[in-house]
């Protein structure tokens, strides 16, 4: 079975037939590797704080079933560090987008199974933030007006689509590699 080439920018199968060398060589290439760079940094500096303090996750890791701790979350934060700057390079790609992609899908997971509380205050919060509004900024009590709940839902709902977006992009250079300009490329090796 053949597969469709969706890069394929020949002549007859474009509706504007001069733009196939534009694509050819200039918007699928930088597209690719400003994608491939900027999700890369974005994982390397998540990874960053976590692989100052590579054990400060092991009970948190060990909370979402990822047992032993010890070993999870050095290698959690390995992956999203060493793995963000090695995909943003565009070095051993696939390999390693599959990973940081397997790391994105355990956050996902996490919001799923824990999601945020339907709210941050009580009735008598909220009574307390109405009797007493200089105690907060006009934004916290715009966002704690009622409790919390549309803010908190606003968040899981960022976390979920956040979480399967990333997963997503990461997911597609674990399938198609670094793209024109990685290191892959230029060492001419694939996985």
């Amino acid at each position: 079975m053949s597969q469709p080439d969706i890069f394929n920018n020949s002549r007859e199968r474009l509706f504007i037939p001069a733009l196939g060398p534009f694509y050819d060589k200039f918007a699928q290439p930088i597209g690719w590797s400003v994608l491939r760079i900027a999700m890369g940094l974005s994982l390397a500096y998540a990874g960053w704080p976590k692989i100052q303090n590579p054990f400060a996750m092991t009970g948190f890791v060990e909370s979402i079933g990822f047992a032993p701790g010890w070993l999870f979350s050095p290698l959690l934060a390995g992956i999203l560090f060493f793995g963000g700057l090695l995909l943003a390079a565009g070095l051993f790609t696939r390999p390693v987008a599959l990973a940081c992609g397997v790391a994105i899908l355990v956050t996902l997971y996490y919001h799923v199974i824990a999601p945020y509380p339907s709210v941050f205050l009580t009735a008598e919060g909220i009574a307390a933030l109405t009797a007493n509004p200089e105690y907060f900024t006009p934004g916290a009590a715009y966002h704690l007006k009622d409790g919390g709940a549309a803010f908190l839902a606003m968040a899981q709902s960022k976390a979920l689509s956040n979480s399967f977006y990333w997963a997503g992009g990461i997911l597609l250079f674990a399938a198609f590699g670094g793209g024109y300009f990685s290191l892959d490329q230029l060492i001419k090796k694939k996985f």
